[in-house]
């Protein structure tokens, strides 16, 4: 039987949000923002969700004046990653 895809990383801009955040160590809200070309009201909500689900760690602080919004995978969320790939790998059978 082949696995359910998750789907919280099933929704584009999760994926891409995730898959963004593996190959760096933390990024800011607005390189999230500029690399997905979400709304910042859309990646906002994407981002509570990847952190409800323990996926994301989200950190926010004053830098001078303005405020800084930083997010960085969790552990969790690298290991739901891989295997949402396995799972993908399942349903191609090879084929890729």
């Amino acid at each position: 039987m082949i696995k359910e895809l998750d789907p919280l990383l099933h929704s584009q801009l999760r994926l891409a949000i995730v898959s963004l955040l593996l190959s760096v160590e933390e990024a800011d809200f607005s390189y999230l923002k500029e690399h997905t070309e979400a709304t910042s009201g859309n990646l906002s909500i994407q981002i509570d969700k990847l952190s409800a689900a323990g996926y994301i760690e989200v950190r926010k602080e004053i830098v001078g004046k303005k405020p800084r919004t930083s997010c960085r995978l969790t552990e969790r969320g690298r290991e739901a990653l891989a295997e949402y790939v396995a799972a993908l790998k399942e349903y191609l059978g090879g084929v890729l």
